[in-house]
């Protein structure tokens, strides 16, 4: 009963958490993809790249690159560029290739144009790795390119955090909006562990049947709004637990889910079998004498192999 009971828990918390976990995921692409998010911090870090902050010299020039912005469709340099147009990716070596077409002017060779380039900032870095490629020119792309993938390793981990952050604040917001309390939830499965029950399998994918399993757990608002004592104390506890849950990511919580489910579909453990006491030789019935004077043939007990 207790093996079963913390199975029941476990897997009525894993697919909780999971399905909150996808939810959020869904609702963060959502998010990233109407705000550009990826587009807006990476046209960011080019600016940071290039020294452009108002993005009015080589960064605009570069983004209106088709190698860059194939979606640009030949853009002005000087037109203002719509956020639509903004890529959320771009290719290193595309990246080089379009800033030395970029930079290129009329000073006849590339290390001029470079040394004519306006900003300081800008004009050392090009210098620099000029120099380092001996002024060769796929050395120089190869050392652009690097350099971008630099800076975009740089650019992928200020993401990650920043949407670890949004993560949390979203997962936080749909906890107290459905009142998804884990202690509570902890407590009742622990003592009614076959709400559990109907829980046989990982979800693919967010569906109508997939939320209807969810609300048989002991989810959503009884009595609202709350009153502020100390059992709303720790029903806002409970809150922070589901809303941190959500960071590891509903990958983490399926497998759990997985293996809980499998561990309760195998049953109790056979004992091993012995194979020193299956293969002892039985030993000869014993004779016993009845107190009525009656020989009897008592055979001894032999413990049942296991198996």
């Amino acid at each position: 009963m207790f093996g079963s009971t913390v199975l029941e828990v476990a897997i009525g918390l894993a697919f909780c958490y999971g399905t909150l976990a996808l939810v959020v995921t869904t609702l963060q692409e959502a998010l990233a993809a109407s705000f550009h998010l990826r587009a807006s911090m990476l046209q960011d870090a080019v600016k940071r790249m290039l020294n452009d902050p108002c993005f009015e010299a080589t960064a605009r020039v570069l983004y209106a690159h088709p190698l860059v912005n194939p979606r640009a469709g030949g853009l002005d340099p000087g037109a203002r560029l719509p956020a639509r147009h903004r890529p959320s990716y771009i290719e290193p070596a595309n990246f080089a290739i379009a800033l030395i077409d970029a930079i290129r002017g009329t000073q006849g060779s590339l290390e001029a144009d470079i040394a004519a380039i306006p900003d300081p900032q800008l004009r050392r870095t090009l210098q620099t790795l000029y120099r380092q490629a001996d002024g060769d020119l796929q050395r120089f792309q190869a050392a652009l390119a690097g350099w971008f993938e630099t800076a975009m390793e740089r650019l992928s981990g200020v993401y990650k955090r920043r949407q670890l952050l949004i993560s949390f604040l979203v997962s936080l917001l749909l906890t107290i909006l459905f009142n998804i309390d884990s202690i509570h939830l902890f407590q009742t499965l622990w003592q009614h562990p076959a709400m559990a029950a109907h829980i046989t399998a990982v979800p693919d994918g967010l569906d109508a049947e997939v939320m209807a399993q969810l609300w048989v757990l002991p989810i959503g608002w009884q009595l609202f709004p709350p009153v502020l004592d100390a059992a709303f104390a720790l029903q806002a506890a409970g809150w922070l637990v589901t809303a941190s849950t959500t960071l590891f990511g509903a990958p983490f919580w399926f497998d759990i889910l997985q293996r809980a489910i499998n561990l309760r579909g195998t049953g109790a453990k056979p004992a091993p079998f012995n194979v020193e006491q299956a293969m002892a030789p039985t030993p000869a019935p014993a004779a016993a004498r009845a107190p009525d004077g009656v020989t009897v043939v008592v055979a001894p007990a032999v413990a049942p192999v296991q198996s």
